[in-house]
């Protein structure tokens, strides 16, 4: 019985990573589940997936029912997320019920009637001693009957008979649009205990993924739609839980340093440990020259740098010019460059990557350049949750972070982003373009800073092949931040 679960009604984990969160648990033990979702949503693999959950962290056989595709091409689409199912079928943990067309003799395909249906299962659920069953998918038992009430009676023997098996099952079934029906017949979730929608919504010329719990008779869910992804990286499919956030991340009051000393000294010392600094400003200010000092503030601290717009050796060719130690530390084993393309993948699949990467290095600080280059393939709502998550996950992890944004203009105006990242952080570093004397200076504030009284004057920085140089504030008419400085 999971904590928190009403008396009477257990819930069993899936082992999809993040669907407990949003399910309080799991789904309901013992009972049907209704997966549904337009072609292509991955109702498949997240039927497979909750099998092969349970054999690797629980040692729970399963049965997959298949009206689609052969056991063989099953096997072999999975392949590349490193399940290994004939294994399974030979150690008697994984069985098949194959319903799926005969390609040979397409004439009698698909002729059987659910009396003869439900001995099969039974069978192969009893053969493995099978604790969960996944049905793929409603579309063929639909074409045995012509309406809706037929089908209801259908499936109401169907989830009669998993009860009875004591199994607890997930039925797929297709829906025809994103946020029409439930399923074809519209009757299905009214005879399911629980109904779990998956969708791809194209926004613009991006897609995106997500989940929403739509019912669990008798117990407790989240609310809404959370994002998720299908990916080799996620080894199937991995549920980003916004709701599970909480704001209980661990506060340190020791600093970590840019290695700059006048840099250091308008931070108070340097960054807080575990904090987020966003570094702003517009194209050629020193972002990412900033983003450079910090990833080798402290040589003896695991770094990582991770780049979407500048390649491995494009960034250690600029920190060889501005001398800064980018191949001393690779070659110590405290630096680590993941440099990628955005358009690679989707946003989801990108902080995927990034957790893996920096649950295996494990470095103390991140440098993030930039997140401009990530705005441009999703959505505002999908981008926002996607930094959301990324903060969250980069703080409770206890790793300080600087990540770098472009500004909309060259002299004044809002920072780029701002609703999306600028409340997330605790520091922001703020680079403008001023005029002096018929000169293009560079200006530098440290625009806020939480748990800190930092320096808040303006102040000239120039770029030397040492690196940054930061020097007095601006003498003269006020407005440099945000303008032109005339003197």
């Amino acid at each position: 019985m999971t904590e928190g679960a009403p008396p009477g009604v257990g819930k069993l984990a899936t082992g999809i990573p993040g669907f407990e969160y949003i399910a309080d648990g799991g789904l309901p033990a013992g009972r049907a589940t209704l997966l549904a979702g337009s072609s292509g949503s991955g109702k498949s693999i997240f039927g497979a997936q909750f099998l092969v959950e349970g054999i690797r962290q629980w040692q729970q056989p399963g049965v997959f029912v298949t009206f689609e595709e052969p056991p063989g091409a099953i096997r072999d689409n999975f392949a590349a997320l490193g399940w290994p199912i004939a294994e399974w079928e030979a150690q008697g943990q994984w069985a098949f019920v194959d319903l799926s067309p005969d390609e040979e003799q397409p004439e009698i395909a698909g002729e059987f009637d659910l009396g003869a249906l439900l001995p099969r299962i039974e069978h192969a659920v009893q053969r493995v001693g099978a604790g969960r069953l996944v049905i793929d998918s409603l579309g063929t038992l639909y074409s045995q009957y012509s309406d809706r009430h037929m089908v209801r009676r259908a499936l109401g023997q169907l989830m009669a008979a998993v009860r009875r098996l004591g199994v607890t099952a997930l039925v797929t079934a297709e829906r025809l649009e994103e946020y029409g029906p439930v399923a074809r017949f519209d009757v299905e979730e009214f005879v399911a205990d629980a109904v779990v929608i998956l969708r791809q919504v194209l926004n613009g010329d991006k897609r995106r993924r997500t989940v929403e719990i739509l019912k669990m008779r008798g117990t407790s869910h989240q609310k809404g739609e959370y994002p998720f992804t299908v990916s080799t990286d996620a080894e199937g499919v991995s549920i980003i839980p916004l709701s599970a956030i909480e704001l209980n991340q661990p506060a340190s009051s020791e600093r970590a340093p840019f290695g700059v000393a006048e840099l250091d000294a308008l931070c108070a010392g340097g960054l807080l440990r575990g904090s987020v600094t966003l570094v702003a400003g517009p194209t050629g200010t020193g972002k990412s020259l900033i983003g450079a000092h910090f990833a080798t503030g402290d040589p003896g601290e695991r770094s990582m740098v991770i780049a979407f717009e500048e390649g491995a050796d494009q960034l250690r060719r600029n920190a060889a010019g501005w001398n800064l130690p980018f191949e001393g530390m690779e070659a110590d084993g405290t630096l680590q460059i993941h440099a990628a393309y955005p358009e690679t993948a989707a946003l989801e699949d990108h902080l995927v990557r990034l957790k893996k990467a920096i649950e295996a290095f494990r470095p103390g600080r991140v440098t993030i350049d930039s997140l401009s280059a990530l705005e441009r393939i999703g959505s505002d709502r999908g981008f926002r949750e996607f930094l959301i998550a990324l903060v969250a996950y980069l703080r409770e992890s206890g790793i300080t972070t600087v990540m770098t944004t472009n500004t909309s203009n060259l002299q004044g105006g809002g920072i780029a982003s701002e609703a999306q990242v600028s409340s997330m952080t605790d520091t922001i570093i703020l680079l403008r373009y001023t005029e002096q004397q018929a000169r293009i200076k560079r200006g530098l504030v440290v625009l806020k800073m939480r748990g800190s009284d930092q320096d808040k004057a303006v102040r000239e920085f120039t770029v030397t092949d040492r690196g940054i140089r930061v020097g007095e504030p601006f003498a003269g008419d006020s407005g440099s931040l945000l303008g032109f400085v005339r003197g």
